[in-house]
């Protein structure tokens, strides 16, 4: 049996806020945020994991290039369950890295990596874990978007006020990159 947990920003959760309890999400079932195009669905975050590592789903349509962005303490993976996405990633010599992954493919950035990713293909699906030492940043998706309890993707484009950009990225350890250049070709 699934309890619900309410939060102060959305009305219930299927995710327990402490650590150390099992627990099982039907699928989509997770804590949704809308945020531009893409419906991120949260499994499992900082509060269960003790900050260990965290889990969710992005999904959106074929789109622009999610801007370029760097997590100082954070280590981040890709992996396609459906459709195609782009990735861009800087390593720490400065050698710029692209690769189309489709499903089943994987992609890992390094922390203090600049990454950014382009989905390709309608109705792609990215699952995503990260982990480090700073934490986790599951979080900043609601916090930066808007949660939701619908299971699919926004009618309209949700885009956060010009402020939030400014302080809520800092809480989550991301650090946008507005001036970064990707001489990747793609």
């Amino acid at each position: 049996m699934t309890m619900e947990f309410a939060r102060p920003h959305r009305p219930g959760s299927h995710i327990p806020a402490e650590p150390g309890r099992p627990y099982f999400i039907e699928k989509g079932l997770g804590d949704r945020a809308h945020l531009f195009t893409d419906l991120v669905t949260v499994y499992a975050g900082g509060e269960q994991t003790e900050n260990a590592f965290n889990f969710f789903t992005v999904e959106g349509p074929r789109g622009d290039v999610i801007p370029a962005h760097l997590h100082r303490d954070t280590y981040e993976v890709f992996y396609i369950t459906d459709g195609a996405v782009r990735l861009f990633v800087e390593d720490l010599e400065g050698e710029q890295h692209e690769k189309l992954l489709t499903a089943g493919d994987f992609g890992f950035v390094p922390k203090n990596c600049p990454h950014a990713y382009r989905v390709e293909r309608h109705h792609s699906r990215v699952v995503g874990v990260a982990a480090g030492p700073g934490g986790t940043f599951e979080r900043f998706f609601e916090n930066l978007g808007t949660p939701t309890g619908e299971l699919g993707l926004p009618r309209e484009p949700y885009v956060p006020e010009p402020h939030a950009f400014a302080t809520v990225p800092q809480r989550y350890d991301v650090r946008f990159l507005p001036d970064h250049q990707w001489r990747t070709g793609s």
